[in-house]
């Protein structure tokens, strides 16, 4: 990967809404160029997709429940973590999976509609792969920071936190 590739990408990690004439004007490249990069990038699956971060307790009663869960498994032969982490991440409940260091091997952030659904997805899915040997379930209570921008009724503080 080059650097204009590397910066477009820091670009639209921070605002996957900017318009191409716009990431071209930042970078100082043609349009057209903005273009096939993006399209390569995309071909070559570096970009997986686009996603608007949103604050779901604004504007409604609706509230989805999150819960970050530690997972221990026993690693299969051959295969290592990969396939356990493929059966967990193929659940539609499943939001993330990550391989940890420490004293759980796997890391699953799950959405539900309910602390009472959270637990049946644990004890009814989760716990029931051969390979888990035990979880620990953490319910997120509030979200002050995500993916860099600040949850706050300060509009001060409703920026996006570049890193330097």
């Amino acid at each position: 990967m080059n650097s204009t590739e590397r910066e477009l990408l820091q670009l639209i990690e921070k605002n996957g809404r900017l318009e191409t004439t716009t990431i071209a004007k930042l970078m100082g490249i043609s349009e057209e160029e903005t273009k096939q990069i993006l399209e390569k990038l995309e071909k070559e699956k570096v970009i997986l997709g686009y996603s608007a971060i949103i604050d779901w307790t604004k504007g409604t009663e609706e509230g989805a429940v999150t819960a970050m869960i530690d997972v221990k498994v026993t690693p299969k032969r051959g295969v290592g973590f990969d396939k356990v982490a493929e059966r967990i991440y193929r659940f539609p409940e499943v939001k993330a999976v990550y391989l940890m260091s420490g004293v759980y091997d796997l890391s699953v952030s799950i959405e539900g509609k309910t602390m009472a659904e959270v637990g049946r997805f644990v004890s009814e899915k989760l716990s029931t792969i051969d390979s888990v040997i035990s979880t620990t379930t953490h319910f997120i209570l509030k979200k002050y920071k995500h993916d860099g921008l600040v949850f706050s009724d300060n509009d001060e503080d409703k920026r996006i936190v570049v890193s330097p």
